[in-house]
């Protein structure tokens, strides 16, 4: 007789199974809508492979696996895709995720299946296909990808295969009514996966509690090498460290995988699920669920499509939302709240508990830890829950890695015997959320600074190599250096005589650029002026058109811009003019400095004139003026230019014939004097 193990801590919470086992298990048919989520498991979320609009058939893919742990997705009836768009699906975040609609025809057709009866003439690697293209995940837990945990590395020795059957959590009969009514199709799982990794013993493991269950398996597996193993109810004797060290004695090392021991652990519906899909060639597009509660009217197990509204599956149970204080998927100890009861049924779907309040009453307040160590005792991981707990309020992460934390399975079993009713497991799902982003931030970081220092690398060892041309290049130019001098030649350093070259190059230029450069330099001055020039008039033009203060200011600047422009355009004749003269006549040596000269005699002749002359002067200056702005303005009227263009050249010819009129007062009161 088989010896069983025990672990440590644990606890008995009423099981409230009978409920939901008092008949077969229901087909609920097919409801108008299905909702599949691109992600079911744990892993990188499924690829949609169809469009909107596309029809489908019962089994076939409508999204492709991305990566190694991934897992692709089937349509669980034919119909027509609706939509592909984020809805709400079961988490404990109640957030929205990525999903394929499927408007039901309920034709039910098929796809065309490709059946293995004789699968042990099959390649192993062909199985393990077959089952990852069956998009077959775990369907008692975190929905782990099959076919990763069945790929078992060559060096790898696999002593023991366990089914887990023990299903000790509250509530749920999924895999008890499984056990009852498909037990030859369980053993025959059970069978394939045997023949996949080739273990000493396959056993499978059924608590106690389901004595119905344990003798339809052991019928089924009369004459077989498959043990089933019955052991007395504790929950959660259903954790896979847990089972492993019930059936076996043996501990998986914290951090470690049930590899590490020789183990592997799959769970009844995927066992079920694998015969399905080897033997048959269904995929995975249906389960069986527990509906159950005291807002039911019938609770039982429904065999339900992926994808199915909780509603639907609830309405074919007599469902009362008005008794329901919360709606739970899974049981009372690891379930979690749904955000709505349209969210769809998926692969890890094993129970909807919809209580009342009387039967799941709300949470009572959270009081201070008394320090009792009753979570210690009950912690069938051997952790220290308290000391956890304080660790996750004050967010000291690196002591709650010290301490093991990601070996705790979110069992609740110490928050079921906190007498503080302290909501330890979120505490602990918290941190470890916080945890697992800082590790992914850690890894982008990483891989940054290592991109970084690569490029950094890359970039120096390019100089280097540039800086080892540049000095193999120059000695050997040197060494064909030496050489000609020590051949006696004639041949010059090449080197120096491209420096000659150089040198003669630009005493030529500066040599011819004499005169040259002083034109240009003339040329450049009178079209500055010029430009400032043009620039000042439209300014004092828009300032006569808005009738703005700067007007004579801007007159100023005017006046002054153009006799610069007028000693400038001199300048640059009297340079033109000497270039062109008679060879034996000198050209000023600067022509600008002759222009200023200029400038300055007349200024002194300016001063040496008599008030009369100086009055006299101005008027005919100003009588110029006048007489050029009136053709301009006659010449604009004419063009039909814009009329604030003419306004401002008639504001000009007013303000220059005031100034003339006043420039004729001053000349009368001079001479009159």
């Amino acid at each position: 007789m088989r010896k069983i193990f025990d672990f440590h801590g644990g606890i008995h919470p009423p099981e409230n199974k009978h409920q939901s086992v008092v008949r077969p298990i229901v087909d609920t048919g097919v409801p108008p809508e299905l909702t599949i989520p691109l992600s079911q498991h744990i892993g990188a979320p499924a690829i949609p492979s169809v469009n909107v609009g596309d029809h489908v058939l019962k089994g076939q893919v409508i999204a492709e696996p991305r990566g190694f742990v991934s897992v692709p997705k089937h349509a669980p009836s034919s119909g027509t895709v609706t939509a592909i768009e984020d809805r709400l699906i079961p988490h404990p975040s109640g957030h929205s995720a990525p999903c394929i609609v499927i408007a039901t025809d309920g034709g039910e057709e098929w796809i065309d299946l490709a059946t293995n009866p004789d699968y042990r003439a099959m390649d192993k690697g062909q199985l393990l296909e077959i089952i990852r293209c069956a998009g077959i995940a775990g369907m008692g837990g975190a929905g782990f990808p099959s076919a990763v945990k069945l790929s078992i590395q060559p060096h790898v020795t696999i002593d023991t295969l366990i089914i887990n059957g023990t299903e000790c959590e509250p509530y749920i009969t999924a895999d008890d009514m499984l056990m009852r009514e498909r037990a030859d199709r369980i053993v025959a799982g059970a069978e394939i996966l045997g023949y996949l990794i080739e273990p000493r013993e396959i056993l499978i493991g059924v608590e106690d509690n389901k004595p119905e269950g344990i003798a339809a398996l052991r019928t089924a597996a009369a004459g077989r090498d498959v043990e089933i193993i019955e052991f007395p109810t504790k929950y959660p004797s259903g954790g896979e460290k847990q089972l492993i060290e019930i059936l076996t004695g043996k501990q998986v090392p914290s951090g470690g995988l049930p590899s590490d021991v020789g183990v592997v652990c799959q769970n009844m519906g995927s066992a079920v699920a694998v015969y399905d899909a080897v033997v048959h060639g269904r995929p995975l597009i249906s389960r069986i669920t527990t509906v159950t509660g005291d807002s039911v009217a019938d609770p039982g197990n429904f065999e339900v499509l992926i994808g199915t509204p909780m509603r639907y599956l609830l309405e074919r149970a007599g469902y009362d939302r008005a008794r329901n204080n919360r709606l739970i998927m899974g049981g009372p100890m690891m379930g979690f709240t749904v955000p709505d009861d349209s969210v769809p049924v998926v692969k890890t779907t094993n129970c909807l508990l919809a209580p009342t309040e009387k039967e799941l009453p709300t949470p009572p307040p959270a009081q201070a830890c008394i320090r009792c160590g009753m979570c210690a005792e009950a912690c069938p991981a051997s952790l220290l829950p308290q000391q956890l707990f304080w660790f996750a309020q004050g967010k000291e992460y690196e002591k709650l890695e010290q301490h093991n934390l990601f070996d705790c399975i979110e069992c609740g079993a110490c928050s079921y015997v906190c007498p503080s009713h302290i909501p330890l497991v979120q505490y602990y799902r918290a941190s470890k959320a916080e945890i697992q982003q800082q590790r992914r931030d850690h890894e982008k970081s990483e891989h940054s600074r290592v991109r970084f220092e690569a490029r950094q690398d890359r970039l120096e060892r390019a100089e280097r190599e540039k800086e080892e041309k540049r000095a193999a290049r120059k000695k050997a130019a040197e060494n064909r250096a030496k050489e000609a001098a020590a051949s006696g030649g004639d041949e010059a350093d090449p080197i120096q005589a491209a420096i000659e070259r150089a040198k003669a190059r630009k005493a030529a230029q500066q040599a011819g650029a004499g005169s040259e450069s002083e034109l240009e330099k003339l040329e450049k001055a009178v079209v500055s002026a010029r430009k400032r020039l043009d620039t000042a008039t439209a300014k004092l033009e828009e300032a006569q058109a808005e009738g703005s203060d700067l007007v004579g200011a801007l007159q100023t600047g005017v006046d002054k811009t153009r006799t610069r422009l007028e000693a400038a355009e001199l300048a640059l004749a009297e340079h033109q003019s000497s270039a062109a003269g008679p060879a034996g006549e000198a050209p000023p040596a600067d022509a600008a400095q002759a222009a200023i000269e200029k400038a300055m005699a007349a200024r002194v002749a300016q001063e040496s004139q008599s008030p009369q002359e100086k009055a006299q002067g101005n008027l005919d200056k100003l009588a110029q003026r006048l007489e050029k702005s009136e053709a301009k303005l006659a010449e604009s009227r004419a063009a039909g230019d814009e009329a604030k263009i003419i306004e401002a050249l008639e504001a000009t010819v007013e303000r220059l014939a005031a100034k003339v009129d006043e420039a004729r007062r001053a000349l009368d009161e001079v001479e009159g004097a």
